[in-house]
């Protein structure tokens, strides 16, 4: 889930000989200092911060069905340490493995997003062996959060491994408040030490010569080709395939509206989406022709502005047909659609608001009468309870690891201590590039829903269309599907899914 908001090859080289040696670590760079010098009495304060341990790594025996047919499995919880410059422990990541006996398995590591996110959301929604409904119109958040078969899992062709980042799930920093946000809640930290956690993982399981691979969704899919880049260059880890669903990969595209069009661009084809699909029109074709007038007509009259009287009666007409909306409101906003005003106006007359997220997916308003949207996202809030629910059953009570802290399926004070600084404004497009470059055998794999607003599918297909060819046009592909930003919550859009990465993994 998203919530809206380099490494130098050299210093690569001169860490990687002494980084190999130990568990995960918090870069110096965090630290605030280029020596990794730190203040003795912020050492005192986290010498104070005591926790107790975690649990002992603790597997069982499972089974799910996929295509009739049996596929048994280890599920594992365990967890990883990070340490500082000096050896200490200073968080413990949790993680959860499921492994199928056989030689020359992959192995694919899972990372969700916010920042603040659990892996909950691929684990039980997406890849993983079994399923919880959640995210759809109609899930309720006191349905039973019952976990069954999913037909949709990867597990048939490549073990997973899911990762809570620090401060989600069960995942936790044995510092203070104030250390943890320099340690883990800003853009290279989290990298740093998530790429590490991987590698550690990896020689843990003795799983360094296994085929790999990365899925991250959300910002997940802002960390994927960070950290395909880190552990490419700094860790000497190569991925063979990176699969990014409903990425975040640039947040400077979404910027200066008053004079850019592409914030318009990237939501208008999602707004569109929704329409069709409202009246059972949605089609590859349908969507075809308004990526077509998106990329054509629309954005040449917006950029015309005032220079050509006739240009907004142009916008106002063809953006009222494909928005439904009414021609006044589309004329008052200058046939530029604001994600959230078009999210209360679509439903207005039913006194329900849509999601950001999918915006056919709705709940109702209980502030109609306010300026603004005054409550949270219908389906951000809705899904906390059945995913944590069926997760920490699943952990403390099917798997036996047993832990009495908080469970964090989405962690909002994660959230709102992050420092996303200069870097991450950026986005992962740099990274995205190298990373292709640097293998000629990398194959990515970028996924969305149609009707995703909070990140939407038109921005990787921009994105894409002006990377340089390198080598086959196919290696980076973006596919979409009906559907928001979980669209695998529709099992037609999971099942398509499934196919479009099974292809990918056949290509190695």
């Amino acid at each position: 889930m998203s919530v809206p908001r380099s490494f130098a090859l050299l210093f690569a080289i001169a860490a990687c000989a002494t980084a190999c040696l130990l568990p995960a670590r918090a870069s110096a760079a965090a630290d605030g200092a280029a020596d990794g010098s730190k203040d003795p009495h912020e050492s005192a304060k986290a010498d104070d911060f005591h926790l107790p341990p975690f649990p002992a790594d603790r597997s069982v025996h499972q089974s799910t069905v996929v295509d009739g047919r049996k596929i048994g499995y280890e599920a594992t919880v365990g967890s990883l340490p990070v340490l500082d410059e000096k050896g200490k422990t200073i968080a413990d990541v949790m993680f959860i493995a499921y492994t199928v006996p056989g030689k020359d398995r992959p192995v694919t590591f899972a990372l969700n997003g916010g920042p603040g996110a659990s892996s909950v959301y691929l684990n039980l929604g997406a890849l993983g062996p079994k399923r919880v409904q959640f995210g759809a119109e109609g899930d309720s958040p006191s349905d039973p959060a019952i976990a069954v078969d999913n037909a949709g899992t990867w597990l048939d062709f490549t073990d997973l491994v899911f990762i809570d980042p620090v401060g989600t799930g069960f995942s936790r920093a044995r510092v203070p408040e104030a250390e943890a946000k320099k340690k883990f809640y800003s853009t290279d930290a989290d990298i740093d030490y998530l790429s590490r956690i991987i590698y550690d993982w990896l020689v843990k399981n003795d799983r360094l010569t296994s085929r790999k691979y990365l899925v991250g969704e959300s910002y997940g899919g802002f960390r994927g080709p960070r950290i395909t880049h880190a552990l490419q260059t700094r860790l000497g880890v190569a991925i063979s395939g990176l699969v990014l669903v409903s990425p975040y990969l640039d947040p400077a595209a979404s910027d200066n509206g008053d004079l850019s069009p592409l914030p318009w661009m990237l939501t208008l084809p999602s707004i569109a989406a929704a329409n069709l699909e409202r009246h059972g029109k949605l089609t590859d074709a349908a969507m075809a022709d308004i990526i077509a007038y998106t990329r054509g007509d629309y954005v040449t009259d917006l950029l015309k502005g005032r220079s050509d009287p006739q240009a907004l009666e142009r916008i106002v007409q063809r953006v009222t047909a494909l928005s439904g909306l009414d021609a006044e409101f589309v004329r008052r906003s200058g046939g530029r659609l604001e994600t959230q005003a078009y999210l209360r106006e679509v439903y207005r007359d039913e006194g329900k608001l849509g999601s950001r997220y999918d915006s056919n997916v709705t709940a109702w308003d209980p502030f109609p009468f306010a300026p603004r949207q005054r409550n949270n996202d219908p389906i951000l809030d809705a899904i906390i309870a059945p995913t944590t629910t069926a997760m920490v059953d699943f952990i403390t009570h099917q798997v036996g690891w047993k832990y009495a802290g908080r469970y964090n399926a989405l962690s909002y004070d994660v959230n709102r201590l992050w420092d996303s600084g200069k870097d991450e404004n950026r986005g992962s497009v740099q990274e995205l590039r190298e990373s292709v470059a640097i293998d000629p055998k990398l194959q990515v794999l970028i996924v969305h829903g149609w009707g995703d607003l909070s990140c939407p599918f038109m921005a990787s297909k921009l994105i894409v269309d002006q990377m340089p060819l390198m080598g086959d046009p196919n290696r980076v592909q973006v596919r979409e599907y009906p559907g928001g930003h979980m669209f695998y919550s529709r099992p037609a859009s999971q099942s398509a899914l499934r196919h479009d990465v099974m292809t990918m993994f056949a290509k190695h």
